[in-house]
């Protein structure tokens, strides 16, 4: 018959030592290294500290969080604030980050943003400190997310995606400027003589970041630079602009910041009558999953949101287990992935 299930209370020292030896002989390790899992010690593995929490659910087992809390000032909890948790970026880099955290031996709590400004940072950091999170980790590319956490009074460690105004706070960032230079080189390769974009939000660190890449690719082939329009991410937002851009017989490539945006592109383009990629070339960024079917299927700009969660979870456990705060910047390069949306211009 199974054991019937009963937390590991660490206080206490009555029955401790009969369980460590079960969880250690099943682990295959000593009980010095099931100690110090069961204690959250940083000097043990992740594959390790997988083998024995996993021998210890196997013997119906399982440490008590509030007790080993009590023991060690920690609680292997983390917390995310994000901008917006169901856009497909935001939502992969919290996946990612919560599967890398598990991995860990850590829990993820996730709070979104009431509001983009100062105020409801502060107030999310301070929410999650409450909850005595061990770290913050922010995936809300906003200037002003980053602002809000400069002025914030924390704590805890912080990790933060693409800015910071804090010296001590390290960052996880996509080359954008890089992606968006990929994008325009490879339309003007095609043979076209400029390149409209689509721009996101004012307050977007990568809607920034795209905007730089595009400009200084068409500088640098001494082309001209269109009049950049924005949108708001929103598919509406690109059909709207799609729907101007339509109506000028010069536009015969759109590079927009986002898929959703190009998504809308494409729908005005075909309402007008004008053939994607026949008459005008659509390029993306991001590559969500609904990309490869829209039709034509859309070129982007591939992100690794899961390398960029990786990463993220990474500089916070160097904090906690390694090493105090230090300024890192870790970058993680985008790819272009050339689908039927973009071609060569027409003959004219």
């Amino acid at each position: 018959m199974p054991r019937t299930p009963a937390p590991i209370d660490d206080a206490e020292a009555g029955g401790r030592g009969a369980i460590m030896v079960d969880v250690a002989r099943l682990a295959g390790v000593s009980k010095q290294t099931v100690s110090r899992v069961f204690n959250d010690s940083p000097s043990v593995r992740p594959e390790t500290r997988q083998k024995v929490l996993a021998a210890a659910a196997a013997l119906g087992y399982q440490p008590n969080p509030s007790a080993r809390a009590l023991a060690t000032g920690r609680t292997r909890t983390l917390g995310v604030i994000t901008s917006d948790a169901t856009s497909y970026g935001p939502a992969a880099t919290l996946q990612a980050i919560s599967m890398a955290a598990r991995d860990a031996g850590y829990f993820v709590s996730a709070t979104p943003l009431r509001a983009m400004d100062r105020a409801a940072v502060i107030d999310s950091v301070q929410r999650l400190v409450s909850q005595s999170v061990d770290g913050i980790i922010t995936i809300a590319s906003q200037t002003s997310v980053a602002r809000g956490l400069a002025d914030s009074s924390h704590k805890v460690p912080l990790v933060t995606l693409d800015m910071t105004f804090d010296e001590f706070v390290p960052v996880v960032t996509v080359d954008e400027e890089l992606g968006a230079r990929q994008a325009v080189e490879h339309l003007l390769h095609l043979g076209h003589r400029t390149v409209w974009h689509i721009g996101g939000p004012p307050d977007s660190i990568a809607a920034e970041g795209r905007a730089t890449g595009w400009r200084a690719a068409l500088r640098a082939a001494g082309v001209p630079v269109p009049r950049m329009h924005s949108g708001d991410w929103s598919a509406a937002s690109g059909y709207a602009t799609g729907r101007e851009l339509a109506r000028n017989p010069e536009v015969t490539a759109v590079f927009a910041a986002n898929d959703q945006m190009a998504m809308g592109v494409l729908r005005a383009m075909y309402e007008a009558g004008r053939r994607v990629p026949a008459d005008v070339s659509v390029i993306g960024s991001d590559d969500i999953p609904e990309a490869a079917f829209a039709i034509p299927p859309l070129t982007t700009i591939r992100h690794n949101f899961a390398e960029i969660g990786r990463r993220c979870l990474a500089l916070m456990l160097e904090q906690l287990e390694h090493s105090p705060r230090s300024w890192t910047r870790s970058v993680v390069e985008s790819e272009l992935v050339v689908r039927g949306s973009s071609g060569p211009p027409a003959t004219r």
